[in-house]
């Protein structure tokens, strides 16, 4: 077991030193924190929304802006689409593909941001959204696990984190993007909690 144990970090070690030598994808990470931070000033909301693994990884994204990360300080509009009456009600009445897109027309404006996060970059119900929020002049961050997705395409920035043949190691990046974009987000609007760092 020790064996399969190291060989597994090792596996994820080599995708995380992967990403950092990714200057391309570094830079998206950048622009997506840009874009997020804009949003924010003006007074738009971030809406996040995927399936399975990713829409834990949404919620998480939405309650560490709306809740806290590291230090308290005031809270920032962000809302994962995982209300399950809603997302029954759609499912049943339209069909699974419009849970996301659907949220957005009730809540999005122009100006808001979509952060759509898929492995694939090919979940139709996260392409919809994708799709359906920039009808709305809502901008769209895509975080996927493959190049050359749909997803991908109809983002305004994707940031892309290849790890291999399985999800989980996909996965495992984007919780560290995730957490990268939180604390931008926070030093820029919050130094006062870095004043230290």
């Amino acid at each position: 077991m020790t064996d399969f144990i190291k060989a597994a970090l090792r596996e994820a070690a080599d995708s995380l030193e992967s990403l950092m030598a990714n200057e391309a994808t570094l830079s998206n990470i950048e622009e997506a924190a840009e874009a997020l931070l804009a949003a924010f000033a003006s007074g738009n909301r971030v809406f996040s929304c995927g399936n399975g693994g990713s829409m834990s990884d949404a919620m998480h994204f939405a309650e560490e802006l709306s809740g806290r990360y590291r230090q308290n300080r005031k809270a920032l509009p962000a809302t994962a689409i995982s209300d399950v009456g809603h997302i029954s009600c759609v499912a049943n009445d339209f069909g699974y593909e419009y849970i996301f897109s659907r949220y957005l027309e009730s809540q999005a404006k122009p100006g808001d941001i979509l952060f759509g996060i898929s492995t694939s970059g090919t979940s139709k119900n996260v392409v919809e959204a994708a799709r359906r929020a920039r009808e709305l002049g809502v901008r769209v961050i895509a975080l996927t696990g493959r190049t050359g997705t749909i997803l991908g395409e109809l983002a305004h920035t994707e940031i892309c984190t290849p790890a291999g043949r399985y999800a989980d190691r996909v996965q495992e990046l984007h919780i560290k993007v995730i957490h990268i974009l939180i604390e931008l987000i926070e030093r820029r609007l919050f130094p006062e909690n870095y004043a230290e760092n």
